[in-house]
């Protein structure tokens, strides 16, 4: 498959590091670094403009490494980018660490992971059929 993008950025498009890679990085596109303060979020630009095909999404993942060594994460979780946003990408990060960090112009903020999914239709029913969990919360198997 192959996705559109408009590079707006001097950083090369997003790309397969090795053979196994799911994930390609994103580089932030700045004029001048971010602080990010212990607790804080920030929104990084990243240049970048894609057409995804209907049916599947760019889900927007933390780097590991950012996340172990400095407590950066993504305040969302994982961003979704929809098939029909033609908007730039941009990649909410959080600063979950003691520590300010500072963002520079190229580095390495995110990955982007392009995944399919199914459209479901929700139905109202008054009850739903039984299984061995049945409502056993968070934590009812001992893990």
């Amino acid at each position: 498959m192959k996705i559109k993008v408009v590079n707006k950025s001097e950083f090369p498009l997003p790309n397969y590091k090795t053979e196994g890679s799911a994930g390609m990085d994103l580089y932030a596109n700045l004029d001048e670094p971010i602080l990010i303060k212990p607790m804080e979020r920030a929104l990084v630009p990243t240049g970048l403009y894609i057409s995804i095909p209907n049916g599947y999404e760019a889900q927007i993942r933390a780097r590991s490494g950012l996340a172990l060594k400095h407590g950066i994460s993504l305040a969302n979780g994982i961003g979704t980018i929809d098939s029909d946003y033609r908007g730039e990408i941009g990649v909410i990060l959080i600063n979950l660490s003691k520590e300010e960090y500072v963002i520079n112009k190229g580095d390495r903020i995110a990955q982007m992971v392009i995944v399919k999914y199914e459209k479901v239709e929700i139905v109202q029913v008054s009850s739903l059929n039984s299984t061995n969990r049945g409502e056993g919360g968070f934590g009812h198997t001992g893990y």
